[in-house]
């Protein structure tokens, strides 16, 4: 059975699984954008599971600070910083931070 889920209903989910402060609500947008933009270009439906997305992705107020959540060693700048995260894993800006998949 298929539903669809918009917006609202993904924020919804994250409540109803007492998640709603995993995630910054931009943060929450950025995710939504992202699982529609996949399920697009895959042609494939996804399901959601909110207590696999709050394991699989982790937000951070800025790359400085995900950066020092993954590297001991001194923070390159932004342009850097992203550059690295790309080659690594997904990685999500938005206006309050970034979210990064997990490594």
């Amino acid at each position: 059975m298929i539903q669809t889920v918009y917006r609202n209903d993904f924020h919804q989910a994250f409540k109803d699984y007492r998640r709603e402060n995993n995630f910054s609500r931009t943060g929450l947008d950025a995710l939504f954008k992202y699982y529609e933009e996949l399920e697009a270009s895959t042609e494939q439906e996804i399901e959601l599971d909110v207590i696999a997305i709050c394991c699989e992705w982790n937000e951070y107020e800025s790359l400085e600070a995900a950066w020092e959540a993954y590297s001991d060693e001194e923070y390159p700048g932004d342009e850097d910083a992203l550059e690295w995260f790309q080659h690594r894993t997904t990685i999500l800006e938005h206006d309050d931070g970034v979210i990064i998949g997990e490594f």
